[in-house]
């Protein structure tokens, strides 16, 4: 299938054939196969999260230009935006930023503390602060398919995904989706990488001011999100029932 093909009519054996194909390739090869097809077409997302900086660096030595797409809700943590400085200054990072079309002050002061009003309250905030900046960036930048640093061990969802996939019409891909803690740990300390702050402080996922709280000892590292509501935040989750039922079948 060539680049001028329609992303929504992707074949679900197409995927089934690209993914047997990447398998065994690490991270970096599946990095630059995505570049090599995709090319102009690829960009990247990143929350700037405790380990982010492995994927910005392991993508960028690949293809040092691409656009690092970063969704500021509005109510990231100080400690988030300084690290979002130091490693765009440390990586010499594309970065573009989106942001929701209301502001945070408007948003509470509208619809007021979205994410304290249960499941439909924090759906309402996800898909205003989060799915519709970045359906609008894939948009504007003109991406056909977009890396991302979701590793199966994270969520018992994310145990179930597949290297090479496509989501809402674009390519996703996960180039390090087996890569264990450990995995993430060296390679930190192999580039000499920094984490985020807050790590220190006992937070092993980072999101929103509100909705993060750090974790104990014997918690699953995902527990201080969304107070326990869930652990996925929507970005990557199918956008529609036909979506879900061509992904969940081509696992059988």
């Amino acid at each position: 299938m060539t680049m001028s093909a329609t992303i929504n009519s992707v074949p679900t054996t197409d995927t089934q054939r690209i993914n047997t194909e990447l398998e065994r390739a690490d991270a970096t090869a599946v990095v630059a196969w995505a570049a090599r097809r995709f090319e102009r077409g690829l960009v990247m997302t990143s929350s700037f999260g405790a380990q982010a900086a492995v994927m910005l660096h392991l993508a960028t030595r690949v293809v040092p230009r691409i656009a690092v797409v970063m969704i500021d809700t509005g109510y990231l943590f100080a400690e988030t935006y300084r690290f979002v400085e130091l490693l765009t200054d440390r990586l010499g990072l594309n970065l573009k930023v989106y942001q929701p079309r209301m502001s945070a002050a408007r948003r509470e002061a509208v619809c007021g503390r979205q994410w304290e009003q249960g499941e439909d309250g924090l759906r309402s905030y996800e898909e205003t602060a989060k799915l519709e900046p970045m359906r609008r960036a894939l948009r504007e930048l003109g991406s056909t398919a977009w890396l991302a640093g979701l590793r199966r061990q994270q969520t018992n969802f994310r145990a179930n995904l597949r290297k090479v996939d496509v989501q809402d019409g674009t390519y996703k891909i996960l180039p390090i989706l087996d890569w264990s803690i450990g995995d993430v740990n060296d390679y930190l300390a192999r580039y000499d990488l920094p984490i985020h702050p807050l790590c220190e402080r006992g937070y092993t996922s980072i999101g929103d001011v509100h909705s993060t709280r750090p974790v104990n000892v014997d918690e699953h590292e995902r527990a201080g999100r969304f107070g326990g509501l869930k652990q996925e935040c929507g970005l990557h989750l199918p956008k529609t029932p036909e979506e879900a039922e061509s992904r969940d079948s081509s696992f059988l």
